[in-house]
């Protein structure tokens, strides 16, 4: 009965690495090329690649290190890598407001 538990845990932590390994290069195939650069990341070409590599690896070798290395690219390119290239592209922070406000509100000064 443990092991089971133990053995469907496993299933979903493999599922759970497949999806965030999907989603990113979903995510690394629709941004811009010129994104890439101007966010001054790698390349688009070479992030295609490495979470290309770690979708294969986690469909195909189920190999827990190379898995953990493509959770790790994967996580790389969401926190690092998409939110510059929303930055660049315009789709992320503000939407409206002025330039005097914060992150909670507007910024009057202590007023």
């Amino acid at each position: 009965m443990l092991l089971e538990a133990f053995g469907s845990f496993l299933q979903l932590l493999y599922l759970a690495m497949l999806v965030l390994a999907v989603v990113a290069l979903v995510f690394a195939v629709t941004a811009r090329e010129d994104a890439y650069r101007a966010a001054d990341k790698q390349k688009k070409s070479f992030w295609l690649i490495i979470l290309g590599a770690t979708v294969f690896v986690n469909l195909v070798i189920p190999i827990l290190f190379l898995q953990i290395a493509g959770v790790i690219a994967s996580i790389v390119f969401m926190v690092d890598v998409r939110p510059a290239i929303k930055t660049v592209t315009g789709g992320g922070g503000r939407r409206g407001g002025s330039s005097s406000d914060g992150p909670y509100g507007p910024y009057n000064g202590g007023r």
